[in-house]
């Protein structure tokens, strides 16, 4: 009962110190093989830095978080795993941000956001698009899913420009909601859990840079979540389940965006 009580008191006081601290880095993940995850974006400023991650869905098309919209991204690069080989002409394309128009901020919910490309991305062998859920479908306890990003790899470690991956297994929601209520945080509708509990690996955040924050959960090869965040930048996994936005809850939202070709 006393360890309870410790382990809620020890984990109130993190997530108070620390709840609007985001998801951002891969922790006990492994370089990505250069032909998986073609799908993968680097948000990035006006500076051209990496502030956050995403992911294609279409031609037209990027989809990741709404709060990645406070780091100002400007443009995204596609087709390379590395930071420091783009090729500004081919793999850099301007973007416009679109973020769900119920968005407030993350603890609220709806961490959800497209980005139109002002000239569409020429899919080839190292740019393909990832396929989202064609409908609302419960996620299975315990499913292994892939999460990706670039960034710090270890606590306070250094950050990287290679694209970096880890397997996660999804967390029961019912579970995932305990574990949050026992540091006063009532979690959004709309989510899903995986990694960082019961686990050492999974995502944290720890400075407002490197982000994999809009990154993909990808479970059986569909993008089921989008990264959210995490508690207190506290990346020494296990503490409380990561929590994504799930993207089949927005499929109407993001199908008729697609239609239209604009948002």
């Amino acid at each position: 009962m006393m360890h309870a009580l410790h382990k809620c008191l020890l984990f109130y006081l993190l997530t108070c110190l620390g709840l609007h601290a985001l998801g951002s880095e891969i922790i006990h993940g492994k370089k990505a093989p250069q032909k998986l995850m073609l799908y993968m974006a680097s948000l990035q400023n006006d500076a051209g830095k990496h502030v956050c991650g995403g992911f294609l869905i279409s031609e037209d098309f990027v989809l990741t978080a709404a709060h990645c919209k406070n780091s100002s991204p400007t443009s995204v690069v596609l087709g390379t795993h590395d930071l420091k080989k783009v090729n500004n002409d081919t793999m850099r394309f301007k973007v416009r941000t679109c973020p769900h128009p119920s968005y407030q901020k993350v603890g609220t919910g709806n961490d959800i956001m497209l980005l139109k490309l002002l000239k569409k991305a020429p899919l080839n062998k190292r740019v393909q698009p990832i396929q989202l859920p064609k409908s609302v479908t419960k996620i299975k306890d315990n499913a292994k899913c892939r999460v990706a990003g670039w960034g710090y790899t270890t606590t306070r470690g250094k950050a990287v420009d290679v694209l970096q991956a880890v397997e996660v297994s999804t967390v029961n929601l019912e579970t995932c909601k305990k574990e949050w209520k026992c540091g006063r945080v009532t979690l959004p509708a709309n989510v899903i859990c995986a990694g960082g509990y019961k686990t050492d690996k999974g995502f944290c955040k720890l400075s407002s840079s490197q982000g994999d924050s809009g990154g993909p959960l990808v479970c059986g090869g569909a993008a089921v979540g989008v990264v959210s965040f995490n508690y207190g930048g506290n990346c020494d996994y296990p503490n409380a389940p990561n929590v994504y936005t799930e993207t089949s809850k927005y499929l109407h939202w993001i199908k008729k965006a697609l239609k239209q070709k604009n948002c």
